[in-house]
């Protein structure tokens, strides 16, 4: 899930889908990198957090914490 997206923004598309599902992990992405913005992304619903810029081996290791336990 990315913050800034043009129709709804990320938080905002986090707490539509945790009204209907609450188990599929989803996992921020965004290049906003305040604590705060963390912050909101956990309490919206978020299951993890990476800011910009990421290596391949950290989006890996964060979506294989996850994907087990679909």
């Amino acid at each position: 899930m990315d913050f800034n997206m043009s129709i709804m923004n990320g938080i905002d598309a986090t707490i539509e889908i945790r009204k209907t599902n609450t188990t599929i992990p989803i996992i921020t992405l965004t290049a906003y990198a305040m604590a705060e913005d963390r912050d909101r992304a956990i309490s919206a619903g978020c299951n993890d957090y990476i800011a910009k810029p990421i290596t391949r081996d950290q989006l890996l290791e964060t979506i294989h914490k996850y994907i087990n336990k679909i």
